[in-house]
């Protein structure tokens, strides 16, 4: 007889499709944009895409990453790791633009456009996932087998 799924392995499902959906997006905006970067700018394009998509794979992946290994945890502990890693994820992003603001071997108009359409359109397939997952919201009982 089948067993339902636990409702932590039906949501750590969901989360695997959606960090499965975001890094197939950003190997396709890494490939495009390289391309299209070095069109548009040269070398300095090949490396703003590059930047672009490390820095969205970064911004876009730990929360998933941060959520699938607190499944089975408490709602406190889920909490803090999400909010914890939020925040490194945003210094991060700060201090690496920081860092590059001094320096010109980056097409800034290439990073920006990497960037948003990695962390958009990570956005865009986590609530895909999310709305077309099978997580039910309540566990049926268990019937006893004689």
């Amino acid at each position: 007889m089948n067993q339902p799924a636990a409702d932590g392995d039906a949501s750590a499902n969901v989360l695997r499709t959606a960090l499965r959906s975001t890094l197939v997006l950003l190997v396709a905006l890494a490939v495009v944009g390289v391309v299209v970067g070095a069109l548009l700018a040269g070398t300095a394009g090949v490396w703003a895409a590059v930047i672009g998509v490390g820095m969205a794979l970064v911004f876009s992946a730990t929360t998933t990453v941060a959520l699938l290994r607190t499944t089975r945890s408490t709602p406190a502990v889920m909490g803090a790791w999400v909010m914890g890693t939020w925040l490194v994820k945003v210094l991060l992003v700060i201090v690496v633009l920081a860092v590059l603001r001094g320096y010109d071997f980056y097409s800034r108009p290439v990073l920006a456009a990497v960037l948003a359409l990695g962390v958009v359109g990570s956005a865009l397939l986590d609530y895909r996932a999310v709305t077309t997952g099978r997580v039910p919201y309540v566990t049926p009982p268990s019937t006893p087998t004689v």
